[in-house]
């Protein structure tokens, strides 16, 4: 299934690549080297001791509201951490729910952007994603959207002409 949504701890999660909600700074060593990154940008780094190969850092943006540009940042985020991974040639990636911690923006309103951001991308392009919620009341706000993301993945494949579909 091309897209997923998980409960699980990311850092264990058997991918090419995972996604890290980043600080602008970006901290770390080969981070350093990457001179930070903009909100809704992403930069892309070698995975090192964790069970993928690369980790990509996006930048989410801080909720002030929703009036000040956030979904598009957020959205951004999502875009441009799918095309390192399409540029990267990565066959799954895995996402946290970007913001929605330390950063303030409201779970269901962040859960609805990434799904959107998501689906948009797997019209054109073929990929395993996994969107991977850490705590169970989180998990618990997305069973109406899964309904959704399976109609959805069943008629692109209908599309696409996939007989298990």
């Amino acid at each position: 299934m091309p897209f997923q949504i998980i409960r699980n701890d990311i850092t264990k999660m058997k991918v090419d690549a995972i996604v890290n909600a980043a600080c602008p700074t970006l901290l770390g060593a080969e981070c350093r080297t990457l001179h930070g990154c903009q909100t809704g940008d992403a930069k892309i780094t070698k995975g090192y001791h964790l069970p993928c190969r690369w980790v990509i850092h996006t930048v989410g943006p801080v909720w002030h509201g929703g009036s000040h540009g956030e979904r598009e940042l957020l959205a951004s985020c999502y875009r441009k951490s799918l095309a390192l991974a399409v540029e990267y040639r990565l066959e799954s990636i895995a996402f946290p729910l970007i913001s929605s911690g330390a950063y303030g923006y409201p779970k269901e309103e962040a859960l609805e952007v990434a799904v959107d951001t998501i689906r948009a991308f797997l019209k054109e392009h073929n990929l395993d994603v996994y969107l991977v919620i850490f705590q169970k009341s989180d998990y618990q706000l997305s069973k109406g959207l899964v309904e959704d993301i399976s109609a959805f993945l069943k008629e692109a494949w209908k599309e696409k002409g996939d007989p298990h579909a």
